[in-house]
């Protein structure tokens, strides 16, 4: 027999309504509380060590091959060294940034446009990494994406100079002094890109520009590559072409397998540089093979030339008649296929009850087309030019401003005419 006072059942109540189990009953799982929504989870790095860290990284990718390329060599040679090939690889490396360097023979600042390109590549992603690691992923902000993109940049120019001391203390010589500003502003520019990217800030300076703007720089983009494209398939063609001379001059170094597949690499290098020269080749402008020469589709005057796979494509002299005709043909049609691509999609989506679509919106794009693939061409074709030494060979590639001067006028030309034909197309067809 038990007893129940009467404050009994009311303690049991207040117990259970306070959260307390009853004797003898399971109750519900506790429930942890979730963070709240923009409640960081996690710390976030400082900015100076995700920059450091992400310059570090992307000088380290680009560095490697470079250093395994110029290994094959010493290998061939018999006179393989870590040390040495680490120190010509950091040089190489630091040539691909348009540092230039001292030689016994003269100045070297051709840069093999493939290891800038590795170099660019990596640097954009470095911007996206140290963007991720201070947590400004998606905040629209320019003052962090600038604040990114300042830091990667001095990280990246301390690690050139640093390099180039080491490089000049035993091997050619290297200004530190430019080789950190070089680096510094590459890299900046390059993690910019990334970091407006990861930031979104760049989706928000492309919705704030005109309409206009936006289709004449894509029209743009569009041309410069498709040329880019055209010059290759030629340099290609050509060195296909020439092939028997190409495996005689790699031949012709004796270093044994490991030797020749460093010469190919090192021509594989270059690739992208004559496949700028191939497209100025293209536009009218040509290039030269050193001082006082030149190669374009009217004149080709060269002299001796380094033995070198790539020159076994060179043209043997001016072309004429129908080769000509069809060979300047090509930028033009690039130009035109530009405009066709721009205004077809315009003319589609304007209906037919509102009237023509007025010249004014369908030509203002096409007519910005050929100056942004004139300062983009232009661009390309300084870079993928550079002195190889003293003497004759102190003027190798094309004319950046001429070559932007004949792609502004031939792709805008171009672009215009195929926008104006296709509009007259279309209001056939209706």
């Amino acid at each position: 027999m038990s007893f129940v006072t009467p404050d009994q059942p009311r303690r049991a109540a207040d117990a259970r309504g306070a959260g307390a189990r009853p004797p003898g009953r399971a109750g519900p799982p506790r429930r942890v509380p979730l963070p709240r929504a923009g409640q960081p989870r996690r710390s976030h790095a400082p900015l100076a060590v995700a920059a450091l860290v992400a310059a570090g990284g992307a000088a380290l990718t680009s560095w490697l091959p470079v250093a395994v390329v110029l290994w094959l060599f010493q290998v061939s040679e018999g006179a393989a060294s870590l040390p040495g090939a680490a120190r010509a690889g950091a040089a190489g490396w630091l040539l691909g940034h348009g540092v230039p360097l001292a030689t016994a023979t003269g100045p070297l600042g051709l840069a093999p446009l493939a290891v800038t390109a590795l170099a660019g590549w990596r640097l954009i992603r470095a911007g996206v990494h140290a963007s991720r690691a201070i947590g400004v992923r998606g905040t629209r902000s320019p003052g962090r994406t600038l604040a990114v993109a300042t830091a990667v940049g001095v990280s990246y120019g301390l690690l050139g100079a640093l390099v180039a001391v080491l490089v000049g203390a035993g091997g050619p010589g290297v200004s530190p002094v430019r080789a950190g500003l070089t680096l510094a502003v590459v890299g900046a520019l390059a993690a910019g890109a990334g970091a407006a990217r990861t930031t979104r800030v760049a989706e928000v300076v492309t919705a704030g520009a005109p309409m206009p703007l936006r289709e004449g720089a894509r029209a743009g983009l569009v041309a410069a590559l498709v040329l880019l494209g055209a010059g290759a398939a030629v340099a290609g063609l050509a060195v296909a072409t020439g092939g028997g001379d190409a495996a005689d001059l790699i031949g012709a170094y004796r270093t044994g397998v490991a030797g020749q597949a460093g010469i190919t690499l090192v021509s594989l290098a270059y690739a992208p540089n004559v496949t700028v020269w191939s497209a100025s080749y293209l536009l009218g402008p040509g290039f030269a093979l050193g001082t006082d020469t030149v190669v374009r589709t009217s004149e080709v005057s060269v002299g001796a030339l380094p033995a070198l796979p790539l020159v076994a494509g060179l043209p043997s002299g001016p072309v004429d008649g129908l080769e000509s005709a069809v060979v300047l043909a090509v930028p033009v049609l690039v130009g035109m296929v530009t405009g066709w691509l721009h205004a077809r999609p315009l003319l589609r989506s304007t209906p037919a009850e509102r009237g023509p679509l007025p010249w004014r919106r369908l030509l203002a794009p096409a007519a910005l087309a050929g100056p942004v693939a004139g300062v983009l061409l232009g661009v390309a074709a300084q870079a993928s030019g550079g002195p190889l030494g003293g003497g004759r060979l102190a003027e190798v590639g094309p004319s950046g401003w001429q070559v932007a001067l004949a792609t502004t006028m031939v792709i805008g030309g171009g672009a215009l005419l195929g926008a104006a034909a296709t509009r007259w197309l279309t209001r056939l067809a209706r």
